[in-house]
């Protein structure tokens, strides 16, 4: 049987404050399965605060979050990684096999998705050492394959290369890449104009907490619709 997916993903005149400082401003958009979707804009866009409401981390002061199905329970259908990867005390399988116990998985159906999931990742000969020993680089390879095991329909990714260095960070797109083909939504938020022409299939650009444009994008990077954009891709400072 067919398991239905939470996709589209309908975002309504969203909004985020803090002590009266509007930080999201009535964004609206909907973000439908297979296509990979950047986020794209200057530091303090608002571009991680949008995954964090998205995938439900923080509450907005207004407007609504929609998925399709089965909204009883989106998150667990959802996952997410950060810019910094957050590592358990516990070995690399450890981590991997920790996050699909919590989403109720029987042990003896565990077992294969840990060792496909490191296998992946290329993690595999890492599976018995200490998570926290690690690399930056292989923690974060190891983040997205504790997500990747967890067959998401949608994965949100919160600058995940932002620390590395172009080798790692080429690593780390293949594998975004690999977990797209498989079948999961991919939501990035980058400032990287490059990793945008290499990942993005559409864009989303943020400017002050405001959408700007939403976008195929090659229509947003060729033809830029906007002051803002126009100014972003030629690498103007703007402000």
């Amino acid at each position: 049987m067919t398991v239905a997916s939470i996709l589209p993903l309908q975002v309504r005149d969203l909004r985020y404050e803090v002590d009266g400082t509007s930080l999201i401003k009535d964004i609206s958009f909907t973000l439908n399965g297979g296509s990979r979707t950047i986020i794209l804009g200057h530091n303090g866009a608002g571009k991680s605060l949008l995954l964090r409401l998205c995938h439900g981390l923080i509450p907005p002061t207004g407007g609504d979050i929609i998925w399709r199905g089965p909204a009883e329970e989106p998150a667990r259908h959802q996952a997410m990684v950060f810019q910094r990867p957050m590592m358990l005390r516990r070995t690399a399988a450890g981590n991997v096999d920790f996050a699909l116990k919590m989403r109720g998985i029987p042990r003896a159906e565990r077992r294969p998705l840990v060792v496909d999931a490191l296998k992946q990742t290329r993690l595999h000969r890492h599976a018995d050492r200490q998570a926290r020993t690690l690399s930056f680089g292989e923690q974060q390879r190891l983040a997205l394959a504790r997500a990747w095991a967890m067959k998401p329909d949608i994965l949100f990714l919160d600058e995940p290369t932002a620390s590395l260095d172009p080798a790692v960070t080429r690593s780390i797109e293949d594998l975004i890449n690999l977990i797209h083909d498989a079948g999961t939504k991919i939501v990035m938020s980058t400032h990287d104009l490059g990793q945008a022409r290499r990942l993005a299939d559409e864009i989303l650009f943020l400017h002050r907490g405001r959408l700007i444009a939403h976008a195929p994008a090659q229509d947003i990077l060729n033809h830029p619709g906007s002051e803002e954009v126009r100014a972003f891709i030629a690498g103007e400072l703007f402000w």
